[in-house]
């Protein structure tokens, strides 16, 4: 036996220890030791499992504009309408309008709407939604800078407040994970570490948009503000190839609603003539648009340059309440009803 080995084995047997065992008070600590470790690991998941159910609960006390919040507390199963798109689309619901659009149509109507969203975001929160309910038909209002770049597609999902008062349903964590564009969001929505963090959990959520400019402001044109509007919307530095992959993408959410016999009707919503023209290649988008609506055989709409005087608007391109409101007479109720009908099997 070398030395080292017996000086152990002596060392062992002065602490009257026999070889390969450890003395009664080091095995004592050690004991002691994992015992407060999993204490304390079990304090903490408790803790965090409390922390966990009080911000869900909170999210049914203030939640209110957050779609995946919307989908899950949806009080009917069936709708004559879901109304997706982006920020153009989400004023459709901003204060009561929603609620005087299902009156004028008699139609049942859910906005699913995500501002800033473009096809891939919104066709998983229609998967999310058909999960448990149903449509009869699908109203997607198109804004032609959506469909320009990821920023508002895959890499939409990065930000994560859009799941910050997504309450928990097991639902959702399975629609997350099976798309492979959404799938990386899937843990932090599972962990609930975005609604926990939530700085704004106990605020009402409802945009400044909304809130404040909504019912009572009227725009007053300013060309450096117009300006920077379009330049965060259509930045130049464009992938030239981003336009057809998302209008390939928009083609498969057509055929996603066609195998479930969900009809489409897709619009254009009206925009001041000035921004209209500084929209960058919007023809071309829009003879790109068409091909795949003719193909698809589905109704389109172009109310663009229609009732859009500037005093029917709160900023640069959104329409507000007076302007909301004689679109819906004017134009989108005729839309709405002509669209109204059973579920087909």
């Amino acid at each position: 036996m070398s030395t080292g080995v017996s000086d152990s084995v002596n060392a062992r047997a002065a602490l009257g220890a026999s070889p390969g065992t450890l003395p009664a008070d080091i095995k004592a600590q050690t004991g002691a030791f994992w015992r407060s470790a999993l204490s304390f690991t079990l304090i903490g998941i408790l803790l965090y499992l409390g922390l966990y159910v009080a911000t869900d609960q909170l999210i049914y006390h203030y939640g209110k504009r957050n779609r995946f919040f919307d989908v899950k507390t949806a009080p009917a199963v069936t709708y004559d309408y879901v109304i997706l798109g982006a920020s153009h689309a989400a004023v459709f619901d901003y204060a009561d309008m929603n609620a005087r659009l299902e009156s004028m149509t008699g139609a049942k109507i859910l906005n699913l709407s995500i501002v800033g969203s473009g096809p891939v975001v919104e066709r998983l929160l229609l998967e999310y939604f058909l999960a448990g309910h149903q449509a009869r038909n699908v109203l997607y209002v198109v804004d032609s800078f959506a469909f320009n770049s990821p920023d508002w597609n895959e890499k939409r999902f990065e930000d994560v407040r859009l799941f910050d008062r997504a309450p928990f349903d097991p639902t959702l964590v399975r629609v997350l994970f099976q798309d492979p564009e959404s799938r990386p969001v899937t843990w932090d929505y599972l962990n609930g570490y975005s609604r926990i963090n939530n700085a704004d959990r106990f605020k009402p959520d409802v945009t400044d948009d909304e809130a404040q400019r909504f019912a009572k402001t009227v725009y007053r044109r300013l060309k450096q503000i117009d300006q920077q509007r379009i330049d965060y919307l259509y930045p130049k530095d464009q992938d030239p190839q981003a336009i057809p992959h998302y209008l390939g993408e928009f083609e498969n959410m057509i055929a996603f609603l066609k195998q479930r016999n969900i009809r489409l009707i897709v619009i254009k919503p009206p925009v001041p003539t000035r921004f209209y023209d500084m929209l960058p290649n919007e023809a071309a988008f829009d003879t790109a648009l068409k091909g795949v609506l003719d193909r698809q055989s589905v109704e389109f709409h172009d109310f663009s340059l229609v009732d859009n005087d500037d005093k029917f608007f709160f900023n640069p391109d959104h329409l507000n309440q007076a302007g909301l409101l004689n679109f819906y007479e004017n134009h989108l109720k005729a839309v709405l009803q002509g669209g109204m009908g059973p579920v087909q099997q």
